[in-house]
């Protein structure tokens, strides 16, 4: 499989318009080494995978200035073996699980950057905060004791939906809890990141001020069941 070239070279011209940059991570889950390296030796660096043990496998045999996003669901009991390596956890959908993500990066003398997920869709399949859960979080002391972590922003996904009212809506709210971030910064915090949007809504996220997109299908194609 080899990626569409022309798909990656009109999204980069896209992300880095009027000088404000949007960070473009290439979701590279179920692909190949050789469509990764592809890109690779384009100048692409950031890269998203969705399960911890084929990260792994990947990070074992491909270039070591690769900046790994985990996007996935991820569970306390896997940190540790993406806590040596991660350049950033979005999804990050409990409190429960920053704090194993700062014991682990404790252990490897590391301080891990992480996304908070916000809960905006309208499907109860989705993962995160809602804006309650998000205050109730940084009135909490104990977040400020997480010495290991950096929270840099916020993460969501829309709606399955064709809907773009509903969409924009879902973005907004997401935009919403960036600012609070923003608005409420701690030591442990550095609000930059506000991290939705994909293959099919990408557009829509960046005029509703998104400065990182996950695109993963148009650059690599549909992938294999």
């Amino acid at each position: 499989m080899s990626i569409n070239i022309e798909v990656y070279k009109n999204l980069h011209q896209l992300t880095n318009t009027k000088g404000e940059s949007v960070t473009l991570i290439a979701v590279s889950k179920i692909q190949p080494v050789a469509s990764i390296l592809e890109l690779y030796n384009l100048g692409h660096r950031n890269f998203g995978e969705n399960y911890v043990q084929e990260l792994v496998s990947k990070v074992d045999v491909l270039p070591k200035d690769i900046n790994w996003h985990f996007i996935g669901h991820l569970q306390s009991n896997k940190v540790k073996y993406i806590a040596p390596f991660v350049h950033l956890i979005q999804g990050v959908d409990s409190f429960k699980l920053l704090k194993e993500i700062n014991k682990e990066a404790k252990k490897n003398n590391r301080i891990i950057n992480c996304l908070l997920q916000m809960f905006i869709a309208k499907e109860e399949t989705k993962f995160g905060f809602d804006i309650a859960e998000l205050k109730e979080v940084f009135t909490n002391n104990s977040l400020e004791e997480l010495q290991n972590i950096c929270i840099q922003g916020v993460m969501g996904m829309a709606s399955f939906s064709n809907n773009e009212v509903l969409i924009q809506q879902e973005f907004e709210d997401l935009y919403t809890a960036f600012h609070y971030l923003q608005n409420n910064i701690l030591p442990n915090c550095n609000p930059t990141i506000a991290s939705f949007g994909m293959s099919g809504d990408y557009k829509l996220a960046i005029s509703c001020n998104s400065n990182m997109i996950r695109v993963g299908s148009l650059l690599f194609g549909e992938r294999k069941k």
